[in-house]
């Protein structure tokens, strides 16, 4: 295998992509272990070695004794033009074997339109792309991730998901998987006991039937599955496996920094967010364990940059305590803090300070959208005056850029909120010239940056349909058109890429045949601009007699049994029912701390006497 890669990496663009030894991997003898597991990640090496959870994963599956886990990335085209040719395989970096040589081969699913990288990665390595045609129980193929939330239009391909955080149930199933072979079980085996597994779903132990107009009428789970699969959380953070170093890179990332996570889950319930929901109830980790996380990785890996991880950073609630010590750190080993996800209504003039000591780059907001009737429909929960506050204290303190993130499409949107976002970025702009104590000398700049709404499961808003294509791109050329203002920049993007990002976030099964088919005839890397085809996916849909309208724009009635009803995340269809009735009368829920909303998730906790926040 190294001899032909040596041949054919001169031919393309970045090969220390493909050639793994990098510091900290982990190599074993394959002869001493049992189970050998390949961590796939469907995009490229840049993109799949920034992502924290499989850094987790990696490290926690290399120390049982009895597991190697190897890292697995998708090749560019040339790359995979240059396998083909030469007849090699899919293999992992760490050994080199192909793929085809390992028990698991497990994907994270982090966006939708990775979904036909997954069977590109799988056909790479020789691998039947069906679950139905792979009868061995070697080459079982697993699949997690945020995506994993609504498996459907993946599971004829995938022969198990891990539902939730990863740390606990996918020790839990290598160490079944390890039994299995040990006893010599056959695949069927195996999977009807892994289904018994909290946070294990077996796509094909459940049947779905469909009414006349398309909308399912039944999930029906197939004896030993459970009628319900519950997803799996850490119980808590300050006590989980964390790594002691990162793998570090030849070349360079997207995230190439240690990474410090400082929690799981939000307290704020945007109703528009699906992590938000997905990754309750809130754990923080404490501060001293980050600060000593920290501390570790910087000397293991020779990074320069810490960032810290979180849906919020500053609602992390010792946030104050843990800058304090993990400046001083930085300040004297000269190691730049990244602080992302900074909230508009909490950003203060201490935290400006210590952001200044440790920050270079400009802030970034996001108010999502332009009117406050429609951030109360999202229950952003901020106000106009926290957004004049927090730029005001920006400016005051040496900064003459802000960035603005918005969404395109929220339910219930008129163009008047969509002119709303401009008219905002102008009162910022006016609001910097009136500051006598803004820096003097120099314009200020507001990008703003707006996304498309993709409604998502779990969330208040599953059940409104997204924006025609049409809709989006008027609303979108509208704004554009209402900017006066040369010290305003606009950014948008692409408008299609999202549809089918809405496709199949709330897809079914039905669409197994849409990706298999919209593969075949060449999709791939569908995320990437220069890769993706529309036109393709729209003849997949047809060829399929389905169409983008049923599952991306059309509104669905409390009730109706969705493609995920069977699948448990521990926030309840009753509450988010109750945020949905409330976004539709633009009336606001407070977060967590303030009171709870009752959303079901602390029933999930077996510590903290069921509380998810204090």
């Amino acid at each position: 295998m190294k001899n032909q890669l040596e041949h054919i990496l001169l031919n393309v663009q970045k090969p220390g992509r493909y050639v793994g030894g990098e510091v900290n991997s982990i190599t074993k003898d394959k002869t001493q272990v049992e189970v050998r597991f390949a961590f796939c990640f469907p995009d490229t090496y840049e993109v799949g070695m920034s992502h924290l959870g499989m850094k987790i994963l990696y490290s926690l599956l290399n120390q049982q004794d009895y597991c190697w886990c190897e890292r697995v990335f998708a090749p560019w085209t040339d790359m995979e033009n240059e396998m083909r040719y030469a007849d090699i395989p899919l293999y992992a970096l760490e050994s080199f074997d192909p793929i085809s040589e390992f028990d698991i081969i497990g994907f994270t699913l982090q966006y939708e339109l990775s979904f036909t990288n997954v069977l590109n990665m799988l056909d790479l390595g020789k691998i039947p792309v069906y679950a139905k045609d792979r009868t061995r129980l070697k080459n079982l193929v697993v699949a997690g991730g945020p995506c994993a939330c609504n498996p459907e239009p993946l599971a004829d391909f995938v022969d198990l998901f891990m539902l939730g955080e990863g740390e606990d149930v996918i020790v839990q199933l290598v160490d079944l998987y390890r039994k299995a072979k040990q006893l010599g079980w056959n695949k069927q085996q195996f999977l009807q006991q892994a289904c018994q597994i909290e946070g294990v779903y077996v796509p094909s132990f459940y049947e779905v039937s469909y009414h006349e107009d398309g909308t399912i009428q039944a999930i029906t789970a197939k004896d030993p599955a459970p009628k319900t699969v519950k997803k799996r959380i850490v119980q808590d953070m300050s006590h989980t496996f964390y790594p002691e170093n990162f793998v570090v890179p030849y070349v360079e990332t997207i995230h190439d920094r240690a990474v410090l996570e400082l929690m799981r889950g939000c307290i704020r319930g945007c109703r528009f967010c699906q992590a938000g929901f997905i990754y309750r109830p809130l754990r923080e980790k404490n501060p001293d364990v980050l600060c000593s996380q920290g501390k570790s990785l910087c000397e293991t890996t020779g990074y320069e940059e810490i960032s810290l991880s979180s849906l919020s950073t500053s609602d992390y609630s010792k946030i104050a305590d843990l800058l304090e010590e993990l400046i001083d750190y930085s300040v004297e080993h000269k190691v730049n803090l990244s602080l992302p996800s900074l909230r508009i209504d909490n950003f203060s003039e201490d935290l400006l300070e210590k952001v200044k000591k440790v920050r270079k780059s400009g802030l970034t907001f996001a108010p999502e959208a332009g009117t406050q009737r429609l951030r109360d429909v999202i229950n952003k929960n901020i106000t106009e005056e926290d957004i004049f506050s927090s730029c005001k204290i920006a400016f005051e303190g040496g900064y003459t850029s802000v960035k603005l993130y918005f969404m395109l499409g929220l339910p219930t949107e008129t163009i008047k909120d969509c002119e709303g976002i401009i008219d905002l970025a102008q009162q910022i702009i006016g609001l910097y010239y009136h500051l006598e104590n803004r820096t003097k000398g120099k314009a200020v700049n507001v990008t703003v940056s707006v996304s498309t709404f993709v409604p998502k499961p779990f969330t208040p808003f599953q059940w409104f349909g997204q924006d025609s294509l049409e809709t989006i791109v008027q609303k979108q050329m509208h704004i554009k058109d209402y900017i006066t203002s040369k010290k305003i920049s606009f950014k948008y993007h692409a408008s299609k890429t999202s549809v089918l990002e809405a496709v199949f976030a709330r897809g079914d099964r039905r669409l197994c045949d849409v990706v298999y088919r919209a593969w075949k005839n060449g999709c791939h890397f569908d995320s990437w601009d220069e890769h993706f085809h529309f036109d393709r996916w729209l003849k997949a849909m047809e060829e399929c007699g389905l169409t983008v309208e049923f599952y991306a724009n059309r509104h669905r009635e409390y009730g109706e049994i969705f493609p995920w009803n069977h699948l448990d995340y521990g926030v309840s269809e009753a509450f988010l029912h109750r945020e949905w009735i409330k976004a539709q009368q633009a009336v606001t829920t407070p977060n967590c701390r303030e009171q709870c909303a009752g959303c079901g998730a602390s029933q999930l906790l077996e510590y903290k006497g069921g509380k998810c926040v204090e």
